[in-house]
């Protein structure tokens, strides 16, 4: 027999075989969907209905990629993350023909000055300078890969004058010096990995003046890599200052304050998302996080809705008080608002104890989490733009405003977004879903399954390798320097030498109608419909 015949002999069988296999498959298939309980559709469409199960499991990427216009996606629209992806890989983020924000709309604009102040005329640190690597676009083909390269670009990093540096803690014996408004909201080791950590420490560090907070999970080596200054938050759960039978610990405490990274310790009453103890799911605690957290590992861990140390405001400030004397730096209280009520009560009671926290985070309902409930991530605490102007405005009204920094988070991804989050009374700004970003997110909306495919939400070694180090951290330090400079464009438009000046009279509020409100209508309007209600 010639080789040929044998080849389309052993083909014909390898066919044949194949064949064989996948009539039994379909046939297997067919007798176990059509017995299965669970499923209807597979019960009256045996294999058939199955490709609807297959387009429902891939449906969210179908949505994101092929079928969402650009404004559609939730909770970043593509256009959103776009922005933030750009600003972090070629440190710009120009756009051609005109802007795709629909004007008919409601919303907020900077009020432009029609005299705005020229570059000389802007009060900044123009003798810190930033070197960091970042990408330029040679080509982009539609069939092939684009072409891109890392280049070194050298920049000032739009830092604040040091006569507008905000002081946080005036009057305690290491205050936390801030240059830069912007920096990175809590965000645990444990809920990120040690890579995604790792890359935003040594980025933040790199673009100086700023700062990243810890989260509930304690503090780890990783957060310490780039020399970045750090708020190192408290939970409930006491994860990093706490004994072995969970009980705060005084000398875990010291010991933290004595790091001269940690600038400043928060402790968090609540988070925008989750408005309850904070959760990690058990494939995340690897014996290493229950190291650092003092847990069991490999054990869900949910850290209680409150703290067990203070029951109401004045032994909450006695508590801030003693952490205070106790470390020598300044102590904040991270907060949802809920209601005027809620704001002007915790005023009050700074007013009448003369006691209190250094810096309150205030926290909107639409921030982001790792993992949650979806009633309260949807539905519990107001919004950034309705709890900023409440908390401001009782602080102002008993008199204790000075006495407090304040600083807001819930999505202020841009710098136009922040701008206005000063305006309505805010001194800084906490970002933590842009900064995912920055090393990698994709929004795949896994970040509470330790699955994340691009590493950043996840404690999986595999996944993580996907996540390379020294590539994020400039990206990472160019969106904070981007957003600094573009936040410095705001205040040049605005008439402004310096974005500490923003105040409400720079922001306006457009209607469907067309109508316009100044930012101070608006302000006493949510503070007085607040009252009535």
């Amino acid at each position: 027999m010639e080789i040929a015949n044998v080849f389309t002999v052993i083909a014909f069988v390898f066919c044949a075989l194949v064949l064989l296999v996948l009539i039994i498959t379909v046939i297997n298939l067919y007798f176990i969907d059509q017995r299965q309980k669970q499923h209807p559709v597979l019960r009256n469409y045996p294999v058939v209905g199955r490709a609807r199960y297959f387009l429902e499991t891939i449906g969210p990427e179908l949505r994101q990629y092929l079928f969402n216009n650009d404004n559609e996606g939730k909770p970043l629209s593509r256009e959103q993350y776009e922005h933030i992806v750009k600003k972090a890989k070629y440190k710009r983020d120009v756009i051609g023909f005109g802007s795709k924000r629909d004007f008919e709309e409601a919303g907020y604009y900077i009020r432009n000055s029609m005299f705005p102040k020229i570059t000389e005329e802007l009060k900044m640190d123009r003798e810190t300078k930033v070197t960091t690597n970042r990408y330029l676009l040679v080509k982009e083909p539609l069939f092939t890969r684009r072409k891109e390269h890392f280049e070194q670009d050298e920049s000032i990093a739009y830092l604040l004058d040091d006569s507008d540096a905000i002081v946080i803690g005036r009057n305690v014996k290491q205050p936390f010096i801030v240059k830069g408004q912007i920096g990175m909201s809590a965000m645990s080791y444990g809920s990120l990995g040690e890579r995604a950590v790792t890359a935003l420490s040594e980025g933040l560090g790199m673009a100086k003046g700023t700062w990243m907070n810890t989260g509930e999970g304690g503090l780890s080596e990783y957060h310490l890599k780039g020399g970045v200054d750090i708020i190192m938050q408290i939970g409930p759960g006491l994860f990093g200052v706490r004994d072995k039978a969970g009980n705060f610990s005084w000398d875990a405490l010291l010991e933290k304050s004595k790091i001269p990274e940690i600038k400043a310790f928060e402790l968090k009453l609540a988070q925008g998302a989750k408005t309850r103890g904070g959760h990690i799911d058990a494939e995340k605690v690897t014996e290493e996080i229950a190291k650092i957290r003092m847990v069991e590992p490999f054990k869900s861990i949910d850290s209680p809705n409150r703290f067990i140390e203070f029951t109401n405001f004045p032994s909450l400030f006695d508590f801030v008080e003693r952490i205070r004397e106790h470390t020598g730096k300044p102590v904040g209280i991270k907060v949802v608002i809920g209601s005027r009520h809620e704001a002007d009560e915790l005023a009050k009671q700074m007013e009448l104890t003369g006691k209190g926290p250094d810096f309150i985070t205030v926290d909107g309902g639409e921030g982001g989490t790792g993992a949650t409930y979806q009633e309260l991530a949807d539905s519990v605490g107001l919004p950034i733009k309705s709890a900023l102007p409440l908390l401001d405005h009782a602080l102002l009204q008993h008199g204790v405003r000075d006495r407090v920094k304040i600083i807001a988070s819930g999505k202020l991804f841009s710098p136009d977004r922040v701008a206005v989050a000063l305006a309505m009374g805010a001194d800084l700004v906490n970002i933590a879903r842009g900064f995912m970003i920055t090393v990698g997110c994709i929004q795949a909306l896994k970040c509470h399954s330790n699955a994340c495919p691009v590493g950043v939400t996840t404690t999986d070694p595999f996944l993580q390798k996907g996540l390379v180090i020294d590539e994020k951290k400039h990206r990472t330090a160019n969106y904070v320097i981007a957003m600094r400079e573009g936040l410095f464009r705001l205040a040049a438009a605005a008439g402004l030498d310096s974005p500490v000046h923003f105040r409400s009279e720079h922001v306006v509020y457009k209607d469907e109608k067309g109508k316009t409100w100044s930012l101070e209508d608006i302000y006493q309007m949510i503070v007085k419909e607040d009252v009535a209600k």
